[in-house]
């Protein structure tokens, strides 16, 4: 899913007099499309590039430094950095010592066309060569262009602590693991991020605890894929893991630990710690990891689980690896064992061959579900997938509009049912921040993931207050305070 754009602004991770780069004085701008997996990116490499001298500046035209974290999930996404390339060549015919890079997965995609063709930029650097960028720097202060797309079959970035980024002090981001083994024809992601690897749990349970021991309240532990997150002390890739677990003695089985594990452990910190995870993967979400959720309350009641389609020939096409009775089966046992719990997805409109009887399967699915939220969009063929290479992008823009239309015209309706089944009811909310609307409202989320807008009274950021819900929208619960 695409979120909007933000700027460093502030770097609250690293207390004066942590500088150990020579840098000091330089002035770096960061700016990240795309996933949250990007966003957390981001937060590495403000931290890498922090010990390196650098400070942050939510201003690009006083930047010594301007980084696109970029994405390549969509064509709109590369257009919308595009687009900011073109302002930053502005400033730099004024500042002609700015130096202007890309990160992430479309750096990975289009390093050649970028750096060489184009010439548009002085720096690529790929999701997995963020440790290089201050030597990726230097080189461009000695005149050349720098390059690092290579991809790793180890970096997980376990030993960085990011810096928060225009964080609120209450929610966090933590990146279990990287890349995906999953081949969907549609997704550049295996291309722009590898093969899946797990961070030490160790690491992930430190990084949780640091934060509730800062103020922080709530973690999002994040992967690509996070049902498939395995890790153990002497076994490196996933593939390796599972051959030697199935020849493993029971000692050695112990010491493998599986995302139900992890997730236990992270919410066994404190109570007061709500975990939340993103992204599940039909095919892999495990009975153990829905009975886990029900063990322990503070991990919240909500699950994102993308179908995309609601059709089994887009499914197979889609190479997605479950069919649609698999999808309800799961959705099922979700819900008997975790009553009340939310569940949203992703839909894409108008793959490849998709009909008109696709769509009204897709739109039947959804109705038999009912999504509590979704991401809706219409594809957008990426170069280089199995999906490009494949299948002909043959169903008219026009026709992949109005069927994205009519799933979120649906959407709309199944989200304010949700909403309105909430009112009258008492919930239990984060306070997060300041309403968008009212300096006089705050907001929070309930543990359905659901927002919830009040009248501010005493309460900050961080507390949990009880909140009895009088009304809604499609996207928002408003109540008051209680007790």
């Amino acid at each position: 899913m695409e979120n909007p754009a933000y700027n460093i602004i502030s770097n609250p991770g690293k207390p004066e007099g942590t500088k150990t780069g020579n840098n000091s004085g330089k002035k770096l701008f960061l700016e990240s499309y795309g996933c949250q997996m990007n966003f957390s990116d981001s937060e590495i490499v403000a931290s890498i590039l922090s010990d390196a001298g650098f400070t942050a500046t939510g201003n690009v035209h006083e930047s010594d430094v301007a980084l696109l974290n970029t994405c390549s999930i969509r064509d709109h996404a590369e257009q919308r950095v595009r687009h900011r390339l073109d302002e930053f060549q502005s400033v730099k015919k004024r500042k002609p010592h700015l130096v202007i890079g890309i990160l992430g997965c479309m750096a990975e995609r289009l390093k050649t066309k970028l750096l060489e063709e184009e010439k548009i930029v002085d720096i690529i650097a790929g999701p997995d060569s963020y440790r290089q960028l201050p030597l990726l720097l230097k080189q461009v202060e000695s005149g050349r262009k720098a390059i690092n797309t290579i991809l790793s079959a180890e970096e997980t970035y376990a030993d960085i602590t990011p810096v928060r980024i225009n964080g609120n002090g209450v929610t966090a981001f933590i990146s279990i693991m990287r890349g995906c083994d999953n081949m969907c024809s549609f997704c550049v992601v295996p291309f722009t991020r590898g093969r899946e690897r797990s961070r030490n749990p160790e690491t992930i349970v430190e990084e949780a605890k640091s934060l509730f021991d800062t103020g922080y309240r709530e973690v999002t532990l994040l992967g690509q894929n996070v049902d498939s997150y395995l890790w153990h002390p002497l076994l490196g890739t996933k593939k390796e893991i599972i051959k030697e677990k199935a020849n493993a003695d029971a000692e050695d089985k112990a010491d493998t630990v599986g995302f139900p594990d992890l997730l236990g452990l992270v919410a066994t910190i404190n109570p007061l710690l709500r975990v939340r995870f993103s992204t599940s993967y039909p095919k892999d979400i495990s009975d153990e990891v829905i009975n886990v959720m029900m063990k322990h309350e503070n991990i919240c009641r909500h699950i994102h689980l993308p179908v995309q389609s609601g059709s089994d020939d887009v499914l197979m096409r889609m190479n997605r690896g479950y069919t649609r009775d698999w999808y309800l089966d799961r959705v099922k046992k979700i819900r008997s064992v975790i009553p009340g719990c939310a569940i949203s997805t992703d839909i894409i409109t108008g793959f490849c061959g998709e009909t008109e009887d696709d769509q009204i399967m897709t739109l039947s699915l959804m109705d038999e579900v009912r999504f509590d939220f979704a991401y809706m969009f219409k594809y957008s063929e990426r170069p280089g997938t199995p999906a490009a290479k494949k299948y002909k992008d043959d169903v008219p823009d026009e026709i992949k509009t109005k069927r994205l239309q009519e799933v979120i015209a649906l959407q709309q309706k199944l989200s304010l049912e949700s909403n309105r089944r909430a009112v009258g009811k008492i919930h239990k909310v984060l306070v997060e921040g300041k309403s968008k609307r009212s300096d006089k409202h705050l907001f929070g989320r309930n543990t359905q993931n659901a927002v919830v807008v009040f009248p501010e009274g005493t309460c900050k950021p961080g507390d949990y207050v009880n909140v009895i819900a009088d009304g809604c929208t499609a996207a928002t619960l408003t109540g008051k305070v209680i007790g």
